[in-house]
This record gives structure tokens, sequence and C-alpha cells, in this order.
């Protein structure tokens, strides 16, 4: 009875208690068996394997994993070796030969596999044998297990490991033929040429002035500062923030959850407290590290660089010489506005189809992407969440990232989002970590001072003085400190620096910040791309005079925070009167554009959601 697995050199286990199972297996057709096991992680080499060879690999490894499924259920769930034998031999003999199990048990022989689905092992049992499982059994545990024991198997047999390792040769030289641009369906070098175009040059287009120019100068990992996290996963401190009434016209809108509960909310905040603050790039490193913590969102205060986190990753990779990126998962940088925008108009249907015909960088091929996703050698990044505005639009984006991490669960995935207006519990359900970003640190912000002068500056004592000068402004002002922590705003004092003194108060400081967004706010180029309006000229002292009349609302107003929130009804009724009065054509159309203008700029005014606004001026 022991002679079809004997004489292929597999020593059978004498404790095995399901050693029928292999036996009644080793009597029927393995070649069968083997091609089914092996399918998806020896294409190429299976040919060339001598099938004795495939055949002793398949039985050593169906024993251990019986081995591992029998250590659980005597040392885990405490059962004997009688009960496990007259409990689940006849179902376990099905299970390891059930048309979805073999593949699964067979992918831990791929190159570079690293885990196989537990969960999966788990659901198929569940749906397809009437004897349960105890309640203590861990599938994720004997998957785990399982891959150790394939990767000593493959380590101990010599013509096994040639066999995987002419399918990786093969592999390597395909993706090789696709850098060099032989198949331009699926080019690399294009792709990665593609992200430094778009991205590399620090985008300073809202905040540089004509005096100087810095995008031929700046790349973004030259100044890119890596910040701290804190985890948030049931908490978001920023929201309650807000005023009361303000809360209630986010509830109204479907912007935020139902009425919180305080003492329920102060014991997360706690809790959100007592979490550590950890380095950003050390907890998106550890997604790599743990196959049950794969997905993140970084939530994140306008101008805090959730933004330029993703363009910084994306670009570590297209900076990597062209045989490395074979081996490195292949960043995928998604704007999700512009997704959002391309399915609505019928550009694609899905996530996958956007890169292969949508509006990005370098079009993909579907097909050979897939393989990819598959085999989890990507890493998937979703970009502002929160800029997709309208929030029916936001759900079903959700829903399509919900159904890209159910159809590919081995990619890692990161999406970004602005606190406000954001609803955790979709992700959170999807198995989404959640993190906040913190406010750079004192080191942090003298680091990127000291960085910022060094690129900017061509004479020394100049150098000097400017850096020193606008240090001793961040150490001699609180509110001016406090601003500072805020990435997007420290640029701009160091723009402002360059010609001026900064002044010690938080509102001349947004005041003076206000003056280089002023000019770069091209209210005609917006103008002129919409049909429904005829030529408009605003000049700067329009611009001026706009934001004046809407601050003077929110300042007769209330005070404190809520001094600074402005219903979009009454942002709009101020726009058409002030263009009334300067005789706009069609005041109502334009006031719309410029207010879609204006809470796409992040410090001149944010939208909360719920049609209110933030003035960010103090």
């Amino acid at each position: 009875m022991v002679e079809p697995w004997t004489a292929l050199g597999v020593a059978l286990l004498k404790d095995l208690v399901f050693k029928d199972v292999l036996l009644e297996l080793g009597k029927g057709a393995l070649e069968d068996y083997v091609k089914d096991f092996f399918k998806d992680c020896i294409k190429g080499g299976i040919e060339s394997a001598q099938p004795r060879v495939l055949k002793k690999a398949l039985g050593e490894a169906l024993q251990q994993f019986l081995k591992i499924v029998e250590d659980e259920l005597e040392f885990e769930c405490n059962l004997s070796g009688a009960q496990i034998r007259d409990g689940y031999e006849i179902p376990i003999e099905k299970f390891i030969q059930h048309q979805e199990v073999k593949p699964l048990l067979g992918q831990a022989f791929a190159k570079d596999c690293r885990a196989i689905e537990g969960k999966q092992l788990g659901r198929i049992w569940q749906q397809h044998y009437s004897t349960a499982m105890p309640t203590e059994f861990d599938w994720n545990g004997v998957a785990k297990e399982y891959v150790k024991e394939v990767k000593r198997i493959i380590k101990q047999s010599p013509e096994l490991r040639a066999a995987l390792e002419l399918e990786l040769q093969e592999s390597i030289e395909k993706n090789t033929k696709e850098i060099a641009g032989i198949s331009p369906d699926f080019n690399l070098k294009a792709y990665q040429e593609g992200l430094q175009e778009r991205y590399a040059n620090l985008n300073l287009d809202s905040l540089d002035t004509s005096v100087y120019d810095y995008r031929e100068k700046l790349k973004v990992w030259q100044v890119f500062v890596a910040q701290n996290v804190r985890e948030c996963q049931e908490f978001l401190p920023q929201v309650y923030e807000i005023p009361k009434e303000h809360q209630r016209r986010l509830r109204e809108s479907n912007e935020l959850e139902a009425e919180v509960d305080l003492e329920a909310w102060e014991r997360s905040k706690q809790v959100y407290y007592d979490k550590p603050v950890r380095p950003i790039l050390e907890v998106i490193n550890e997604i790599w590290q743990y196959d049950s913590y794969r997905y993140l969102v970084i939530l994140g205060d306008p101008g805090s660089g959730k933004s330029m986190l993703l363009q910084y990753l994306a670009l570590n990779w297209a900076r990597s010489p062209l045989n490395n990126v074979i081996e490195l998962p292949i960043p995928l940088l998604i704007e999700l506005r512009t997704y959002n925008r391309d399915r609505n108009s019928g550009e694609c249907q899905d996530l996958l189809g956007f890169f292969h015909k949508g509006n990005v960088i370098c079009r993909l091929n579907q097909h050979q992407l897939q393989e990819r996703l598959k085999a989890g050698k990507v890493l998937v990044m979703f970009d502002g969440l929160d800029e997709v505005f309208e929030p029916t639009q936001r759900e079903k984006v959700i829903n399509d990232i919900h159904r890209f991490t159910n159809k590919y669960p081995q990619v890692r995935v990161i999406v970004t989002s602005r606190i406000i207006g954001y609803k955790p519990q979709r992700l959170r359900d999807a198995e989404f970590r959640h993190f906040l970003l913190q406010d750079l640190e004192s080191e942090q912000v003298q680091d990127f001072i000291y960085r910022w002068h060094e690129l900017t500056f061509t004479d020394k004592a100049d150098k000097e003085r400017k850096r020193e000068r606008l240090q001793r402004a961040i150490d001699n002002s609180k509110a001016i400190r406090e601003l500072a922590g805020n990435p997007l705003l420290l640029t701009m004092m160091a723009i402002l620096n360059r010609n001026q003194e900064l002044p010690r108060d938080r509102p001349e400081l947004y005041n003076q910040a206000s003056r280089v967004l002023l000019h770069q706010w091209d209210v005609e180029r917006k103008l002129l791309e919409d049909p429904r309006v005829d030529a408009v000229t605003i000049d700067y002292k329009d611009k001026q005079g706009m934001l004046r009349q809407i601050a003077y609302f929110m300042q007769a107003a209330d005070k404190g925070l809520a001094g600074n929130l402005i219903r979009g009804d009454d942002l709009e009724r101020i726009l058409i009167g002030y263009l009334k009065s300067i005789e706009v054509s069609n005041p109502r159309t334009v006031a719309r554009l410029l207010i879609e203008q204006l809470r796409s700029r992040n410090f001149i005014l944010c939208f909360l959601g719920g049609d209110s606004y933030l003035e960010r001026r103090s």
C-alpha cells in the first residue's frame, strides 16, 4: 500500500493520523493532480521538470499539510487522535482534492511566495463540508506553517529548485523585453519616465512668485520630510472640534456619522492619545511584512503632505535602475478625482480599466497588469478621496476600492483623505487601518529649512541670513510655530521669507500669504474653460474685494471657529452681488465656477462638505 509514495522517495510519517488519506491519493492518477496543483506556480518550468520530481514534492507537501491540520486539531482544539480520525478523515480527503484547494496549496511553490490565503481555505471548508471545524481552529496559522514547510521542501530538492529557477528566468526575460519597449502595452520604462515627468518637480504653482522660479531647481525627494503618524482607528479628533451647528449640517448632508456619544468619544480619544507616534515610512514598510496588515488610510488636514507622501513613494520606484524594477512592486498612483471623472464619462468601467485606457500618465495593458495584481507585486495608492466632492459619487468610489481589494487580496493599498467629510466605517470593515498625519516636529522643521535654503540660495551670506531669520521667526512666535507644523504653510513661509520678514501673528501671516495666492489664482483660465460664460476679466483688486466681503460676513457673525465658517448659499450670494457690481454677465454661473476653484485652493477657502466652507485665516 505504501509503494506509490515510497517508490517516489517520500518518507511517510509513522504517527500521521491522516495517513490513509495520503495513501488513497497515491493510488489515483497523480499526473492530473500534479497539473492542477502546480498550474498557477510553474508554467514554463513544469514541462521541463521530471514528473517524478513533481510527484515527490507534491507528496511531501500534502503530508506536511495534513500533519499541520492534525496538530492544530490536537494541540489547539484538544481533540484526541480517534476524534480527529472519526470526525475529519473523510471530509479532509475530499478537501485536498477540491478543485479550488489544489492550486491554492500549490501556490506555496510559486516564486517569491510569502503566504497563501488561510481565509480562503476556511471559506471553502465552511461552504462545502458539513463537519464544522472547532472555533479554536486557525486556518491562517495552518497556511503560514504550510508555506514554511514548502520552503524547506524546495530547499532540499536540487531538481525542484532548477525547475523553479527556470520559471523565474523566463519571467525576468519577459519583463526585460517589456522594459526595453518590445511590448509597448506594458512598458515599465515609459511608466517610470511618466511618473518623473508628472511628479518629480515640486508643485508650487499656487505658491511661487514671479520673482524666483523654483520649479527647475527643487525635486520632491530633495525637500520631502517623512512625517509621523498616530493610529486613529476609532477616533477622528478634528471632526468634533467643528461647532455643533455645522456638525449638524454635515450630518444632514451625509458627510458625518450620526450624533456622537460624548462618553464613548472621550474613551476613544484617550485610546487615540495612548497610541505611539510613529514614522510614516515605518508604518508603510510593515504592510509588506504582515499578511494581515495590507491596507492603510492616511488622513490629514489640507496641506499636511498626503499627496506628496504618495508621490515620494512612486518616485522612489521610478528612479530605481531598470534591472531592479522587475523585482520591486509597481506603484500605481491613482488620483481619485480623475478616476471618478473618467468612470462617469465612460472612459473606464473600473480601476483596472482606468490604467488600461483612462487619463493616466502611462497606460498599462490590463491583462499583464492583472497578473502583477494577482501576484501581489503592486502597491496601489488612491489619492484624494475627499476630492470626490459629491457624497454619492464618493460612496461609489469606496465601493470600487472595496471590490478591488476583494478581487486582488495580495495587493497592498494606501488611501488618502482629508479628515472632514471622511466616514471611516466602510474601509474599517474592509480591514483598512487608519492613521492620522501629525504636525512636523521642531527637528523636522529645522531639517526642511536647512535643505530649502541649501537648494534655493547661491550666495552663502544671504542663505545663512535668510535661514536664520526664518528659524528665528518660528522660534519666537508660538502662533507661527504652530503653523509651521503644516508642510504647505511652512513652504509658504519659506517663500515669503525670501523677500520680507515674517509677521509675528497668525492673521497677518495669512494676509501676506493670501497676496501670493491671489496673484496666482488664475480666474480667467478657469472661466474660459466653460462654454456657458463669456470672457471675463477679474483682476487682483476684484479677487481681493470678493474675499474681503466674504471675510466681513464671517466676522460679523459668530466668534471663534464658527466665525470662520460660511454656508454655501451665503457664499454664492456674496459673489453674485459683487459680480453684478462689476457688470459681469451670467453672474450666478460665474459665481459657482469661482466657488469650485476657491475650494480647490486649500488655503483660500476649505470645503467642509454639508454646504459649509472654512476660511483659512485664523
